[in-house]
Parts: C-alpha cells; structure tokens; sequence
C-alpha cells in the first residue's frame, strides 16, 4: 500500500487510537506495523475475527487478558546461561494462571465466537510448572517452603539473630559499659552490628573496631560477645544464598523446558489483544463490519470520519459498477474534501480488519493500491509549487494505476492558469479512467462537470448547500453537480452588492441584480396576517431551540458517576487520563493525566473507555494509578512517619 497516501488519509491516526485499548507491549507494537493488506481472503479474515470479538465483549466485556509484564525478558534469557530472577519467575507463573482464566473465558463463549474460542486451544496449561513455582516465589521473593534445606537454614538464622539482638541489648544495658557508649543504639557498619564507643574507651571495650566517625571522637566496635554469634550468621547467610541460588537455577531449567509452550502461549495472548484492542475501539465508536468485494464497488451509508468526532456530518456515497469515477463539486469548505479522506479511510481501515463507522448494509471494495493527491504539496525545499506538487503525484499515479487501483484527486487542475489547468483535468481523468482504476476527484471547473456529465463511466456529485442560510450542508448528492455559490458567500460576508453584480456580469455576460427588493406597500399591508404567522413561528422555534439548550445544560451537570480505573477525556486539556479517585462533595474528582494526579471537576470529564474494559477481573489498579516512587512512599508511610515525605496532588 502506498505509504504516502497512509500519511495523507491519517490511517497512523487510527493506529495510535486503537493502541490504546492493547493490554500488551507486543500487541501494541503488532498495531502500530498494521498495514491494509490487498489480498480479499486476508482481509474477510481479520474482519471476521474482529466481528467476533465484538460480539464476545457485548456478552462479557471483562476479557482475562494475561499482561505479560517481565514475559520479554524471560524469553531474551532463556537458553543463554541466565538464571531468572524471582520477579521473572513469578511473571512465568502469573502468565500461565492467565493462560486457564482465558481459556475458561473463551470456553464459556464458543458458541458467540468458535473461531476466536478455538484459537485457545493451542495454548499450554503448564499445570505442573505453573504450581512448582507457586510453591516456591511468592511475592517476588524465594519462599522458607521452597526446600526442607532453605527453611532449616533461615530458621536457624532468626535464632541467631535473636541470640545477637539479646547479647547487643546486655552490653548496651550494662553498668560496666554505660559511661564508654556515646549512645545506646545498635548500628550496622560494613554488615556488621556494632555499637557507638567514646574514642578514649576503644580499649578499654572487648571487641572488634569495625569503623569510626567522620571527626574521630566515635569508633563502632562490634562486641566480643556477639562475635561468634555473627560469624555463624554469616555462614548461615551465606547458606542461604547457594541454596537460593540452586532453586533459582532449577526453577530456570524446569522454564527452559517448555520455552517452546510458553512462547506458543505469548503468542496466542498477543493475538487475543490485538484482536479484541480492535473490537474494543469498535465497540467505542459504535462502528460494523462491512460486505467485501473485489470488483471496485462502494457503498457507504452514513459514513462517518472517525477522527472528526460525533459532530461529523454523516456521508452516503456510492461509486462503481456502471459508474468508475465521480467529480464532486461544490463551495469551498463545503465538505469535498473531507467526503474524499472518509471514502479513502475507510477503505483502509476495512482492509486492515477494522470496522469502519457506517450504517448496516454498507460494502466496501479491496484495493491492491490506493492514490492520493490531497493537500497543495508546496514545498520550500525543494522549491515545488502547488501545481508542480500535483503533477509530481500524477505522474506516479500514471505509473500505477490500474484496475485495482483507488484514486483520490481533490481540487485537480488547481494552481495553475484556469484554462490550462480544465484541459489537463480531463486529459488526466481520461488517462486514468483507461487504464481501470476507480476514481473519485474533487473540482470547480465547470468544464470538468459538464465531461462528467456527458461521459460514459463518469458520474457527477455535489456536496448539497443552503442558498438561504448561504451555509454548505455538508451532505453528498450523486447524479447531479453543483455551483461553488461564490458570489452568494461573498454578499453574505459582506461585500458591496454592485460589485458581485459587476462580477456577475463578467463571468456569465448577464447583468442581475444582487440587491434585494423591497415589497410594495400593498403588498405589505395584504400579507400582514401571513408576516404575524411567520412571526409567530419564529418565536415558537425560538422557545424550542431556548428549551433545548436549557436540557442539554441539565444533562451537563448530571452526576456521571465516574469510578476509579476508567479512562475519562478532559476538554479543558483534550486529553485522556484515569480516575485515580472518585467524586467529592465538590463534584471533584482526581484524575492520573501524563504521570501526575489532577484535581478535575466532574463537568470537565466524560468518560471514554470504562475500567471492566481495560484491565482484567481482579487486578491491581495501584500499578496504573500511582508511580513506583508513590507506591515506595504510600508503603513507607503505612510503617512510620517521615518528616518531609509527601504524596503531592495538583488542583486544575
């Protein structure tokens, strides 16, 4: 697929958005390579799954997918001398715990999606492997239970360590020594457990100096009487860690064993995201699935652009069998080109699986390429002028172009004298059109309307205009063209009437008047019943539009009852974060937006993706809401107070 036209329709655009609803690393990279593919059977494929997964969340949308955090890094270890660590191992284990909720989950839907559920089947269960590490890492550490040996060891170590504190507490409560303490604390220096001496009494006090104080006046001399104690200790810990270390090299080993099931299972759970990240931005934006084709023929029915938002007008077009190519005309910012990205969007969204957000019954063709020429394409650089800009992607569509092929040409002929500009148009339409492609342009020239209209293949289409609001409606007409209203949106925007009138006659040879005329007085006093109806029409459309704005602002202020973990958009920033704590008296609320907490009032939040949708049943939202630094303060905290150590929240 053509990557300038991805670039130019904004299909990165799409990516970002459904990235967001990915769980894991791995799926979001798979999304952000995502390209539409040509081939028809591919593409029916992927829909499908898409349509499936779609239906899977509209029963249970709280789908177990694993996270994989640490997975990458296990795998990268495996195989190549390395001893996984705790944290690694427990990852393992949590992984494989993942790999039975997903399968119970996609068991219980079968019926709503036997092709997704059977995907499960490939998965690795791991019972044996899955337990062997539970019993033997819990909380990221080595277990007492994980050996008869490593329990015997740290139980004999907490009795030496008790028998140490004891002895530390004798010398630091006895009367012999009290006048030789500088204080009666026990500290620990160089791993050693030491005691605070007066300089004078180094000698004087049995045992072994083991540092001193930055002025000299203090030495930390480690008791004669705990000596052996600590010596035995430190063999003791130095048991520990080879037997830590031994279950760790097993535990790796028993790993390396099913590396070849474990990867099979990360695979199976990236594919899961992937599938159900789009199914979720579906869901989201209430898109379909639509009826594939290979014969260049597409039917939008209220077609949206999903990046202009609910405001967007929708959009029914059509184009091929009889008709291969379709000129739309119109005023400036009338909607031509808009109407252009969404027909080219969709498309590509289609052809990459997605759904698209149109009306049942739609069908959208499969393309082996689609060309654009959007935008003027000036560049300084290399010193292109908009025409020069056109011609440069012309030329490339020339060379490509073929049956297979969507063309998308907005204001062509543009940028150049008007003249010139009308007969390269056509000859450019002609050429394309021969060699099968599927076109659809925008344009102004009336001699490019009156080709299309007279030319067999080609159709005209107009994007529908108010001539007494003088407001472009937004809405595509096929079978017909239209005026660019140049002169109506002129003397709307204020400009003298004479002079349209005089602009008039130059390009039409005709002189009109552009000044309105008033009614005789007759006239007047004969509709006056008429002028009171209208009038009180006005008025009643007037209470209509004064009722409906004072619902919608009740509607605004209604509690939304917004719950931590949901993803909410802020206007005021127009950007996503995630409720960290729910509403106050106030109707505040604290939202986690770019790595801090905001205080947000309710009436600037609405919600975007709800929490049973982004994490599993269960899990911990602690990890999402508060940074590592946060979690280590709020953990301290709940041992002891420490002057100075806050957990800041920003008010908006």
């Amino acid at each position: 697929m053509n990557q300038s036209t991805l670039e130019v329709l904004e299909f990165d655009k799409i990516l970002e958005q459904v990235k967001t609803y990915a769980l894991t690393e791995i799926a979001r990279n798979r999304l952000q390579q995502l390209q539409p593919s040509a081939r028809c059977e591919q593409v029916q494929n992927w829909m499908d799954e898409t349509t499936e997964a779609r239906a899977m969340l509209e029963v249970n949308a709280s789908v177990p997918i694993p996270i994989m955090d640490r997975m990458s890094e296990v795998m990268a270890k495996l195989g190549k001398g390395f001893v996984l660590t705790p944290a690694e191992l427990e990852a393992c284990q949590n992984l494989l715990e993942g790999v039975k909720r997903l399968g119970k989950y996609m068991e219980a839907l079968e019926t709503t999606a036997p092709r997704l559920a059977s995907y499960a089947s490939s998965m690795f269960v791991l019972q044996e492997l899955q337990e062997e590490i539970a019993g033997a890492i819990v909380n990221q550490q080595v277990a007492d239970r994980a050996s008869a040996a490593l329990l015997r060891i740290r139980k004999r170590r907490l009795i030496i360590e008790e028998r140490i504190r004891q002895k530390m507490q004798e010398v630091l409560r006895s009367p012999a020594y009290a006048s030789m303490l500088q204080d009666t604390v026990i500290q620990e220096r160089n791993g050693r457990l030491v005691v605070p001496v007066r300089r004078q009494y180094r000698k004087a006090f049995a045992g072994t100096v083991v540092d001193t104080s930055s002025t000299g006046s203090t030495v930390f001399i480690e008791p004669a009487a705990v000596t052996r104690w600590l010596d035995e200790l430190g063999q003791l810990k130095a048991e520990e860690e080879k037997e830590v270390y031994r279950i760790l090299t097993h535990l790796t080993g028993q790993v390396e064993r099913h590396a070849r099931e474990l990867s099979v299972n990360i695979e199976t759970i990236a594919h899961y995201d992937f599938v159900f990240a789009k199914a979720k931005y579906s869901r989201a934006l209430d898109m379909r699935p639509v009826k594939l084709n290979t014969r260049g023929y597409c039917l939008l029915k209220q077609g949206r652009h999903p990046l202009l938002g609910a405001g967007a007008v929708p959009l029914d077009f059509y184009i091929g069998e009889s008709n291969r190519a379709l000129l739309i005309t119109g005023p400036n910012t009338g909607g031509k080109t808009v109407a252009l990205k969404t027909v080219g969007l969709l498309t590509l969204m289609a052809q990459a699986g997605l759904h698209v957000p149109v009306e049942a019954g739609s069908e959208i063709a499969v393309f082996e390429d689609i060309l654009a020429d959007i935008g003027d394409g000036q560049s300084m650089e290399q010193s292109l002028s908009t025409f020069s800009a056109h011609v440069l992607n012309i030329l490339t569509m020339l060379n490509c172009a073929d049956s297979r092929t969507l063309v998308l040409l907005d204001e062509l002929g543009a940028g150049t004298d008007p003249a010139e500009g009308r007969g390269f148009a056509i000859a450019v339409l002609e050429e394309i059109f021969a060699r099968g492609a599927t076109i659809v342009a925008t344009t102004h020239f009336g001699e490019i309307k009156e080709f299309a209209a007279y030319t067999e293949g080609f159709v005209n289409g107009c994007m529908e205009f108010d001539p007494d609001s003088l407001q472009p409606l937004y809405r595509l007409k096929i079978g017909t063209w239209g005026d660019s209203h140049a002169f109506l949106i002129a003397l709307r925007l204020g400009m003298d009437p004479d002079l349209i009138a005089r602009a008039h006659e130059i390009s039409y040879g005709e002189q009109i008047s552009y000044r309105p005329e008033p009614l005789p007085r007759t006239e007047k006093l004969m509709d006056s019943k008429a002028v009171e109806e209208h009038r009180e029409t006005a008025r009643a459309l007037e209470k209509a539009e004064k009722d409906q704005e004072r619902l919608q602002r009740q509607r605004r202020y209604e509690k939304k009852n917004l719950k931590i973990g949901d993803r909410v958009y802020i206007s005021t920033m127009q950007r996503t974060g995630v409720v960290c704590e729910e509403e106050d008296e106030k109707g505040d609320l604290v939202v986690l937006v770019l790595g801090k907490k905001v205080r947000i009032n309710q009436k600037r939040l609405t919600l975007h993706i709800d929490r049973a949708e982004l994490y599993p049943e269960n899990y911990d939202l602690d990890i999402v809401l508060e940074s590592k630094e946060d979690r280590k303060k709020r953990k301290i905290m709940r041992k002891r107070h420490v002057e100075g150590l806050v957990i800041e929240h920003h008010d908006e």
